[in-house]
């Protein structure tokens, strides 16, 4: 199967029209489909646009080709990806009353990332695995700014995935007693302490190379190195190689998930200091519930992070000085020893669900040699079998909301491609619900405790939009822009999936409104940036649901492609 890869400018327009469609223009019913093409009106800047569809969506996240146009007293004209971003920005300047001067900004960096990675890709790894974390060209296509990163200094490429980066790690050697660190595991403290040698009455401290050239010449750090506290040992040791999310690194047979004082999509990349303590507390906590799980669900496991280690020097009032203590803070995360089983290749969901292929993980190269749509369906279904359970269950049984998200998880295939196992992984995004964990949660400090709960509904919106909305609805399409005319049946093996869960599991109440097709939360990635919020404080848009056992026998009636509530 060939498909021709968009270009950069094109790439960043779509993007841009996915995030309207779906947070501004789609909820005020200022959309319309029509002769194969998609039109949408900004509606407080009177501006209506255009662009042609290659297939639509039963959940309104159509699939996009060719330029944006505008509609003008001479008719339509293109609209270059610039000038829909002005556009944009105009529109949600009057939306909300207030001004992201960084927006713009942001939008052309993410263009230059998608630019620079299409010009310059080099050639793929003998590594599957690592092909498919270092194959997003594109990024989070219903975020504004997928790839835009902000520095002050450092080549992005030299560590960037999608140049699939390697690199030796910086070594530290730190005084004993100017260490911090917490482990569960021998194991993982002796992984960090084997990575290179140092002399006696120091500890090893590795260091993501650019986020020592970022923070390294803190005087505090500085004054460190003059007195003999911190060695530098310069660049050691066998090469780590850049993962799909840039500062969680793969060496060692293991995760690194090293701070990074870069601001990538939304966040700062750096680890707080209670995403430091948190992660082991929460790898120490979920231990009964991730026990329970794997011998419910021995095709699912959850990759624990049972160390942390960081610098702790006293700063004027004597504590570690924060900056450094989070600036220099790495969490070890679990590898695939013991997990993965024998003949079983890790893929990157967010790389087989690619709208784009762009790496042998990719869907269409999974199912590649055959155009049958029953092995499809059969690809569909098992991997649908493998994922929703355990979530579902995590979050019904024990009260713990995982975040599966597409970045979140490996899908392990067999040597035929079909999916074999499923490994989620990112404790930062995990959270306890307190109605369900109010014993472990107070014997934890406030600082620790607060960041790690959410309340049951909004975890529930978490669980349904990273389940449901970012990684099935995603992998879904994938698998529809290859046998459109299996859409409403490919949604109609999420509901059967579903419908399995609570039928063996109990008719909660959030369970049977899913399956009556209440409207699906997704996360207002354009709104959440232009207000410049912190992911946790993420607002949701609400979608119509394909879900409904009515809507569904309606779209299996119908001709494809079609759609649902897209025309107004």
């Amino acid at each position: 199967m060939t498909h021709e890869l968009p270009t950069a400018d094109d790439a960043v327009a779509h993007t841009l029209l996915n995030c309207l469609l779906r947070e501004v223009s789609a909820p005020e019913h200022q959309t319309a489909v029509t002769d194969n093409r998609l039109q949408i009106r900004l509606p407080r800047r009177g501006v209506l646009l255009r662009v042609a569809l290659r297939r639509t969506s039963l959940l309104g996240a159509h699939r996009f080709t060719g330029p944006v146009e505008i509609e003008r007293s001479g008719g339509w004209q293109e609209l270059d990806w610039r000038e829909l971003a002005g556009h944009v920005q105009d529109e949600l300047e009057l939306r909300t009353g207030t001004v992201n001067e960084e927006f713009l900004d942001q939008v052309a960096s993410s263009h230059e990332g998608v630019r620079e990675g299409l010009e310059s890709r080099p050639a793929a790894g003998p590594h599957r695995y690592l092909e498919s974390e270092q194959a997003l060209l594109f990024g989070h296509r219903f975020h504004p700014a997928p790839k835009s990163r902000s520095a002050a200094r450092g080549n992005w490429r030299r560590y960037a995935p999608e140049a699939r980066a390697g690199f030796r790690l910086r070594h530290l050697a730190v005084r004993e007693e100017l260490l911090a660190e917490r482990s569960l595991d021998d194991t993982a403290t002796d992984l960090l302490d084997g990575l290179g040698e140092v002399p006696a009455g120091y500890r090893l401290l590795p260091a993501h190379p650019w986020q020592y050239q970022l923070i390294g010449d803190h005087p505090l750090l500085l004054g460190a190195l003059a007195s003999g506290d911190v060695l530098d040992l310069g660049p050691r040791g066998e090469e780590f190689a850049a993962t799909a999310s840039v500062r969680t690194l793969h060496g060692a047979d293991a995760f690194l998930k090293f701070s990074l004082n870069v601001r990538i999509t939304n966040c700062l990349r750096k680890n707080a200091a209670y995403e430091l303590t948190g992660a082991v507390t929460l790898t120490r906590l979920l231990a009964p519930a991730l026990a329970d799980l794997a011998r419910r669900f021995p095709d699912a496991a959850i990759l624990r992070e049972p160390a942390f280690r960081t610098l702790a020097l006293p700063g004027a009032d004597g504590r570690p000085e924060l900056s450094l203590f989070e600036g220099f803070g790495l969490i070890v995360r679990e590898g695939f020893a013991g997990v993965l089983r024998p003949g079983v290749t890790p893929l990157l969901a967010a790389a087989v669900a690619d709208e784009h292929p762009t790496s042998s993980a990719h869907i269409s190269r999974l199912l590649e040699g055959t155009s049958d749509s029953r092995r499809a369906l059969d690809w569909w279904r098992a991997y649908l079998r493998l994922l929703i359970p355990p979530v579902l269950a995590a979050y019904f049984d024990h009260g713990v909301v995982l975040e599966p998200h597409l970045q979140n998880v490996l899908i392990g295939v067999d040597a035929s491609g079909h999916p074999a196992q499923v490994l989620f992984r990112d404790l930062e995004g995990t959270k306890l619900v307190p109605e369900q964990n109010a014993a472990l949660l107070t014997s934890l400090p406030p600082e620790v405790a607060g960041p790690m709960t959410y309340d049951a509904e909004r975890g529930w919106d978490r669980v349904v939009y990273c389940l449901l909305v970012n990684h099935v609805a995603e992998l879904l399409a994938a698998l529809a822009d290859r046998h459109p005319e299996l859409e409403s049946s490919l949604w109609q093996a999420v509901r059967d999936t579903l419908e399995e869960y609570a039928a063996a599991h109990g008719r909660t109440p959030r369970l049977r409104a899913l399956l009556a097709g209440v409207p699906l939360p997704a996360k207002a990635n354009l709104l959440t940036r232009w207000e410049r919020k912190a992911d946790r404080e993420a607002g949701y848009v609400r979608l119509p649901s394909p879900l409904a056992g009515s809507v569904l026998a309606e779209a299996a009636r119908l001709p494809f492609p079609v759609t649902v509530g897209s025309a107004r």
